[in-house]
């Protein structure tokens, strides 16, 4: 029997190795739109999918306080970086995967899982630009300690469609936007052409996952008569833990339909005179 789209989903979930997992994700990613274009898409369907995704031996996971920090323009400091970079993509290819296999059950238009194994697709890619990069660089993914709490939003939001909508794309994914740019300029004043490219490469695709979080989120609202940014409001702030770090990249932001009204009541400082506040 054809597997569904869910138990794609899951498939990828349960590989734990980050080159399998994301050449699982692209090969299924590619299933599901030759489908799409055959005219006989893939069964939906529902699934369980795990509370947390199989993940490699390596890297150690460590609470953010234990990760080492090191010297940002160092060689060490920059394979640093870019293995944070890559722990991010990773979860990324399992929170996209996650939202199609978790959400099964909620009647959604099929543009909806569109959007999220695009995204899927995309986030694999990334995790393998980076990887090379690593390896230009006589490093690996896994040769460094990582962040253990990257899964907590997926597990607080686990029940939720609205609020992982809310806090996955349109505020983990939004922070990419505001801190990829400095992380460009950075690797071109180290001359590390390829990671440059790279970074360019996840920076004009985060712009679109960002969209499909609000999206979907502001499509969800009109569906349930809600105001979305009162629902933004009270989700992050049940379910993000702390403030939203300024400054914020508006312009890309605003591409992605994140409207300043949105992320500057929920800020760690006083938004500046162009902004206005809304009332309550």
């Amino acid at each position: 029997m054809a597997q569904t789209l869910t138990q794609m989903a899951c498939e990828v979930l349960c590989t734990a190795d980050g080159r399998e997992k994301t050449a699982l994700s692209q090969r299924h990613a590619q299933a599901w739109f030759a489908a799409r274009a055959a005219g006989s898409p893939i069964a939906v369907g529902q699934a369980t999918p795990p509370l947390r995704p199989a993940r490699p031996a390596r890297p150690a996971l460590l609470d953010p306080r234990d990760v080492p920090k090191r010297k940002p323009g160092s060689p060490a400091g920059r394979i640093a970086m870019l293995h944070a970079v890559a722990h991010i993509e990773l979860n990324a290819v399992d929170l996209h995967w996650d939202i199609v296999a978790r959400f099964g059950h909620v009647p959604m238009p099929i543009g909806f899982y569109d959007d999220w194994v695009k995204s899927a697709q995309e986030e694999s890619k990334h995790f393998n630009l980076i990887c090379d990069c690593l390896e230009t660089l006589g490093a690996a993914y896994g040769d460094l300690p990582a962040h253990a709490g990257m899964w907590r939003a997926a597990e607080d939001t686990r029940d939720d469609l609205l609020a992982r909508l809310a806090v996955v794309p349109m505020v983990l994914e939004a922070r990419g936007l505001d801190v990829t740019p400095g992380m460009i300029a950075h690797f071109q004043r180290g001359g590390v052409a390829q990671a440059v490219e790279a970074l360019n490469v996840i920076y004009a695709e985060e712009v679109a996952h960002v969209a499909y979080g609000s999206k979907w989120f502001h499509f969800l609202c009109g569906r349930d008569n809600l105001d979305p940014r009162d629902v933004f409001h009270d989700l992050v702030q049940r379910y993000f833990h702390g403030a939203l770090k300024a400054p914020f990249n508006e312009e890309k932001r605003a591409e992605a339909g994140l409207p300043p009204d949105f992320y500057w009541p929920l800020a760690d400082e006083t938004p500046p005179a162009h902004v206005r506040m809304p009332t309550p």
